[in-house]
């Protein structure tokens, strides 16, 4: 069963509740109202009765003549039946229009309850809604409604007169049948109107949902990674589109990561395992000293230390955000960290030039220093790769307000607007890197990006074709650290390699 045949059906079933109590409430409401009604009746047809009894000190006076009684004239069955009987049963007088008529039928007035002084009894009998007012002369004398005799001799007096007044509720009846059936054809034709529009409105309603499950199954069909089209109801539908849409990016950024990861992996460990597997092979080609073998000892630890470290930046950069765990980062002195990180640029033909600025109490960041060191690396590399031999490649490294610096100079290639707006975008690569026969995959800048992003930094690239570029880091200062170990420097100006004030300029 589809959903919108079960809210249809839901809210039917609703509809039909509320209409019943609403049906069976205003049904009870009309049945009361024409009860009240013949009720009303029938006691103005008793009070008209009673003003025809002439209350004597004596006895009770029948007198309808003297009243000018006109009740009970017409024969309609709408119209009232009345009898007068006296205290033991017998008919005192009747209505004109019970001529051929039983009322009321096999009726004893001594069988029905007692009635109050001067009150009306109301009943029901097979056909008829009955009124009884039961009028002794001694009690209605004790209300003070008797008058002093007159002289007539001749009018029989009774101590207890039955007024009895009847009417058919058939009219009643076929009003409260009538009732009825309009009741029931208005809710029928309100729960079909209801299920027509409601079937149209749950089907328009839910027709985004429909053409967004044919869209996912036509995207599956052919591997499309664009998102589900939205209704743009500005509703919940609409609010399920761009959730659902939200959640296929998130999945293609996971599918996307894990793609990026495979190609940092082949990338970053290339040319550490391959320089490793260089060196066994130099070193096996014949007999050398042991100190030789010590020394390539220590050259493959260092490689495996600097491996083992890019293999757990990588691992770092494949998790996703909501797995990462923070960064265990580290005060680190730039004017001390940079040279120790540049050392395995030391014999590169090239040459790295390293430039300070304001440099006496040294340039603090906090960051991952193997993550840091893995950046920069990248930077250098591409600053080498990208730029003429011959030229020299600058690391700057200084302090702004409330960040510190370190960047990255070639006078290489350059960058063009475009290129610069896409360098950091993994997998890509400029057309004029392709031209000038560069090898690589496009990823070391966007992993560059990706560890200075995880550090809270941020990274900036400037450059003109044919003129060089500058890539620029900046991570968030902290306070220097003390060095209690160490005892205090030398001044500037009687050491060398220690840095001043002013810029100063090291070659690595």
């Amino acid at each position: 069963m589809s959903l919108s045949t079960r809210l249809s059906l839901f809210f039917l079933a609703a509809l039909a509740v509320v209409l019943l109590g609403f049906s069976s409430t205003l049904y009870l409401l009309g049945q009361s109202y024409l009860t009240n009604q013949l009720d009303e009746r029938l006691e103005k047809a008793l009070d008209t009765l009673e003003a025809a009894v002439d209350i004597e000190t004596d006895g009770l006076e029948w007198e309808p003549r003297d009243r000018r009684l006109t009740l009970g004239v017409e024969s309609g069955v709408e119209q009232v039946r009345w009898t007068v009987h006296d205290g033991i049963g017998g008919v005192v007088d009747r209505s004109p229009n019970l001529v051929n008529e039983p009322f009321p039928p096999q009726i004893d007035p001594k069988s029905l309850p007692e009635m109050p002084i001067d009150g009306t009894s109301m009943t029901d009998v097979p056909g008829w809604r009955i009124a009884r007012r039961h009028l002794r002369l001694a009690e209605l004398l004790n209300l003070g409604r008797g008058h002093p005799e007159n002289d007539s001799d001749d009018d029989i007096e009774y101590p207890e007169l039955v007024l009895t007044a009847g009417l058919s509720p058939f009219p009643t009846e076929a009003s409260l049948y009538r009732l009825a059936l309009s009741l029931g054809g208005v809710s029928a034709a309100v729960l079909l109107l209801s299920a027509v529009l409601g079937r149209w409105l749950c089907q328009r309603a839910l027709a985004p949902i429909v053409q967004m499950a044919a869209a996912a199954r036509a995207k599956a069909a052919s591997n499309d990674q664009s998102g589900l089209p939205s209704p743009g109801t500005g509703d919940e539908l609409d609010d399920l589109g761009k959730a659902f849409n939200a959640l296929l990016d998130r999945r293609r950024e996971a599918l996307e990561r894990q793609q990026r990861f495979t190609g940092d992996a082949s990338h970053q460990l290339r040319t550490p395992v391959a320089g490793l597997l260089s060196l066994v092979e130099v070193v096996r080609r014949r007999p050398r000293p042991a100190e030789e073998y010590e020394q390539t000892l220590d050259q493959v630890h260092r490689e495996a230390n600097r491996l083992r470290q890019i293999v757990d930046s990588l691992l770092f950069l494949a998790r996703t955000e909501t797995e990462s765990e923070p960064l265990k980062e580290e005060p680190l002195d730039l004017t001390v960290w940079t040279p120790e990180t540049l050392k395995r640029w030391a014999e590169h033909p090239r040459a790295v030039d390293l430039h300070y600025e304001g440099a006496d109490h040294g340039v603090w960041a906090r960051a991952h220093a193997p993550l840091l060191a893995q950046a920069l690396e990248n930077l250098v590399d591409n600053a080498l790769k990208y730029s003429e031999p011959g030229s020299a490649v600058l690391v700057r490294v200084w302090r702004e307000p409330g960040v510190s610096c370190l960047a990255v100079e070639d006078r290489g290639c350059g960058l063009t607007p475009e290129e610069t707006a896409a360098v950091f975008e993994p997998f890509y690569r400029s057309p004029r890197a392709r031209l000038m026969g560069r090898c690589g995959v496009g990823l070391g800048l966007s992993v560059v990006h990706r560890i200075v992003a995880a550090s809270r930094g941020s990274i900036q690239v400037e450059g003109r074709p044919g003129q060089g570029a500058r890539f620029t880091v900046r991570l968030p200062e902290v306070a220097p650290k003390p060095y209690p170990d160490f005892p205090p420097l030398a001044p500037a100006a009687e050491t060398t390699g220690h840095f001043s004030p002013t810029a100063r300029s090291v070659r690595v």
